[in-house]
């Protein structure tokens, strides 16, 4: 989709207008108008062009011109937005200078007695009023302009109604007053007979409505600005390794550029040397640093805070994750929801109805012997008090700022209608590995033979897989390392597909592997097997070692749940939503997994090729959303009603997906789809005010009240028209509260790491700590503590303490040595 930059809309008539003619071009397959940006994203293929595009919107009496796609600049800058409010304020300024006289003289003198010159006193008041109102007019000449403009190219506007109203009541009023000089008429008592104040006032108090309503529209874009401002503009390239300060935009991949700390980081790329703590709350919404070392990626606009980094470049411009989410936000903005299309059709015949009821509401009063003043005061009422404006800006404005806020929180929308179909999602599908679980095998389990201790097993079982590229052998070869063993080499070693590995160490001869594998050496006696059974049905993988043919114990290895995902399950359930559980492992594994997180549906031993009939079977029983995070997860997540990509997985899954979560935390689900429903609840909030509003003022505008004592006069009218639109742009941004609340407030009856079991007695303890001195630190300290299976631990930095909840098995002492390993003092433990 191309991005063009469209000039002169006033409202949604304006954008519809724009967008039929746009549609009707050959080769155009889809357009989006967005009146809030003022853009246009336009798919077209051959004959079309960007030059014949931009050509049919200046025929129908608009401005266009490509986007600047390069720069992925927003659609419409600061600056030029700045410009446009300054003028639309000096305009206003000069309207009220030369309103407030006219005003003293038509109302002060003839309502409250205000004294005025003898000479006002004479017929001469109306050249007076004539000649303020029409500087007045001459001001606010941009209305006229736009207004019969857009009536000669049959594209009626708002501006046309503004221009209507107030020409009508001006040229009533010029009739009066040439009656009056030319002694055919007597002249108005109190100079009430004349509108040239209704015609300043009306065009004076719409300038009010759109001064205020291009400074809340402006704040609808605040989210895309501050992420644009967060890209350093500056960064330091390190050549023949001396630091030179260059603008951001020359770095180059492959360059290696210098972040100290307290700087943003310039480009995406990969640390070389030294490490630190990044925060990345500009970006994923996660308020605690993360520790980065050689070898681990960074990304543009993030915070360096505590050391040094050398990063070798990968990518910069317009190719960042920053730049990527920029855009995503804009082009759901440019997007239309589903919602919109009501507002749409009626926003395409809105101004031509008004027009047709206005010449009625004069007829009929005429008709029933009403002076032509009262007549032409009611058409001017309702042209005045229409609003298109509040139609049009209803669903862009909200869905401008919910782009906006969740893209803070670190949650993208790709489109308005996958924002749309977020909030009535009633299944979430969720595949297991990556997405439920951490999709990184961890040791769960050591089980010694009798006579063997845990540091033999584990030593000599971690250097026979050393030599292994399975992801279970790394589990056991990691776990090893962690305890900081000291793990001999393996010789002759075999690795033996489906079953597992061989080989030699300190002249022992190993074997490792399934239970299967050692049960065929008749190694494994029933009660081992039984052991082994009992650990897979808890969704874990027993791995049995053997040293000269006799046991050495079982090692049990399972992909560690995330600890959001039984919180983030709650909080789906909570919203009325089911999930489901889809995964291509045993059914076992499948139900142990999901009876640890809370989840009732399980299909298991499913193919990848299978996973997309899958959904497309659930998706029969209403809207389903699929949350995956591999390449086999790309076709079910087109398939689904919304595909949600946890940000962390392959890139096609993320090209895939309509909404991507960038902190990779399952907990941003539900939170994805409470902010889509208030989104949706806002919409239709402003939807209804509306059409409530047309629906209502047309009809008093018009007289319907004038019997029961009640008229609108035009002034009112406009005024009331004026604040429509103001309304609707300041309902919407409420949305900036929202909250992403990622399921903290349901929270899992258990941990849910696979070694604690369901039930186990947890133990609440609060840890004095001394030597944190920053942020970092009390990351530090947490991951320390939060490694020890079953706890789950938070800092209070400033109080020096850590609140613990742990199994009972987990003593004090174990808790005083992960801390002081990480290079604190621990005082006390309560």
């Amino acid at each position: 989709m191309e991005r063009f930059h469209v000039t002169g809309m006033s409202c949604a008539a304006c954008s519809a207008r724009v967008e039929k003619v746009v549609s009707a071009l050959p080769g155009v397959e889809s357009v989006a108008v967005s009146l809030l940006t003022n853009s246009m994203g336009v798919e077209y293929a051959a004959p079309a062009t960007p030059e014949i595009i931009c050509q049919a919107v200046r025929e129908a009496g608009y401005g266009a011109s490509p986007a600047d796609q390069k720069q992925n600049a927003p659609a419409v800058s600061p600056q030029d937005e700045t410009k446009a409010w300054k003028a639309v304020r000096l305009r206003l300024i000069v309207s009220l200078c030369l309103l407030l006289p006219l005003m003293y003289v038509s109302m002060g003198h003839a309502m409250a007695g205000w004294p005025v010159p003898a000479l006002l006193e004479t017929p001469a008041a109306g050249l007076y009023e004539l000649l303020l109102a029409g500087l007045v007019m001459v001001v606010n000449q941009k209305f006229f302009v736009n207004g019969f403009g857009g009536l000669l190219k049959k594209a009626p506007n708002m501006d046309t109604l503004v221009a209507m109203g107030a020409a009508a009541a001006f040229a009533y009023s010029v009739g009066q007053l040439f009656l009056v000089i030319g002694g055919s008429h007597a002249a108005p008592h109190g100079h009430i007979g004349y509108y040239f104040e209704s015609a300043a006032m009306i065009l004076t108090l719409i300038t009010v409505g759109k001064l205020l309503e291009a400074y809340s529209k402006g704040k609808t874009t605040n989210a895309i600005r501050a992420l644009m401002d967060l890209a350093p503009k500056t960064a330091t390239l390190l050549k023949d390794g001396q630091p030179v300060a260059v603008p951001a935009e020359e770095v180059r991949p492959g360059d290696l550029v210098l972040v100290r700390p307290g700087e943003s980081i310039p480009v995406d790329g990969e640390v070389v040397s030294g490490q630190s703590a990044v925060n990345e709350a500009a970006l994923t919404g996660e308020s605690l640093p993360v520790d980065k070392a050689p070898g681990d990626r960074v990304t543009a606009a993030t915070l360096n805070q505590s050391g040094a980094l050398t990063v070798r470049t990968l990518r910069v411009g317009e190719d960042t994750t920053l730049r990527r989410i920029i855009q995503l936000v804009e082009e759901a903005a440019a997007t239309k929801a589903p919602i919109a299309r009501l507002a749409d059709k009626v926003s395409g015949v809105f101004v031509p109805v008004v027009l047709v009821i206005a010449l009625i509401t004069a007829l009929v009063w005429l008709a029933l012997g009403e002076t032509l003043g009262f007549a032409v005061a009611r058409a001017v009422s309702v042209l005045v008090i229409s609003c298109p404006c509040s139609l049009g800006l209803a669903t862009p404005v909200a869905i401008m700022v919910g782009s906006g806020v969740g893209a803070k929180a670190g949650i993208l929308f790709k489109t308005a209608a996958s924002l749309e179909a977020a909030g009535k999602v009633k299944t979430v599908v969720l595949d297991k590995t990556g997405t439920v679980t951490r999709g990184e095998p961890v040791v769960t389990d050591l089980l010694p033979a009798e006579g063997v201790s845990e540091t033999e097993l584990l030593t000599l079982a971690a250097a026979l897989e050393a030599r292994s590229e399975h992801p279970l052998a790394r589990a056991v070869h990691g776990c090893a390392l962690e305890r900081g063993l000291t793990l001999p080499p393996a010789d002759e070693f075999t690795a033996l597909p489906g079953s597992g590995v061989r080989g030699t160490v300190q002249g022992k001869a190993l074997l490792g592997g399934k239970t299967a594998f050692l049960a065929d050496q008749g190694i494994l006696d029933q009660g081992w097997a039984d052991k082994g059974e009992t650990l897979a049905a808890q969704g874990k993988t027993p791995l049995f070692f053997a040293a000269d043919g006799k046991l050495l114990g079982l090692i049990a290895v399972a992909d560690a749940i995330r600890p959001e995902s039984a919180a983030a399950i709650a909080a789906l359930k909570a919203l009325g939503v089911v999930p489901v559980l889809l995964t291509g492992d045993q059914e076992s594994t499948a139900r142990a997994v999901a009876a640890q997180v809370g989840i009732e549906t399980v299909i298991a031993q499913v193919l990848p090729q299978e996973k997309e009939a899958q959904v497309r079977r659930l998706s029969e029983q209403g809207e389903v959303a699929m949350v995956g995070d591999g390449i086999n997860d790309a076709p079910a997540l087109t398939r689904a009603q919304v595909g949600i990509a946890i940000g962390a997985g392959a890139d096609v899954a993320l090209d895939a997906a309509d909404v991507v979560l960038l902190k990779s935390a399952l907990g941003d689900v539900p939170a994805a789809i409470r902010l889509s429903r208030q989104v949706m609840r806002n919409i239709k909030q402003n939807l209804f005010w509306a059409f409530f509003y047309n629906i209502i003022g047309i009809p008093i505008a018009a007289g319907v009240l004038v019997g029961v004592g009640i008229t609108l006069n035009p002034m009112l009218a406009a005024a009331a028209m004026s604040l429509s639109s103001v309304c609707v742009v300041t309902n919407a941004l409420r949305l900036n509260g929202f909250s992403p609340d990622r399921g903290t407030s349901h929270p899992p009856e258990k941990e849910t790491e696979p070694n604690q079991p369901k039930g186990e007695l947890t133990m609440n303890k609060t840890m004095t700590i001394e030597g944190m001195m920053c942020m970092h630190c009390k990351a530090h300290v947490e991951k320390a503590l939060n490694a020890i299976p079953g706890v789950t631990a938070q800092v209070d930095l400033e109080a020096g303490k850590a609140a613990v909840d742990c199994p009972a098995a987990v003593t004090d002492q174990d808790l005083t040595k992960a801390v002081t390993d990480a290079g604190y003092t621990v005082k006390a433990v309560e």
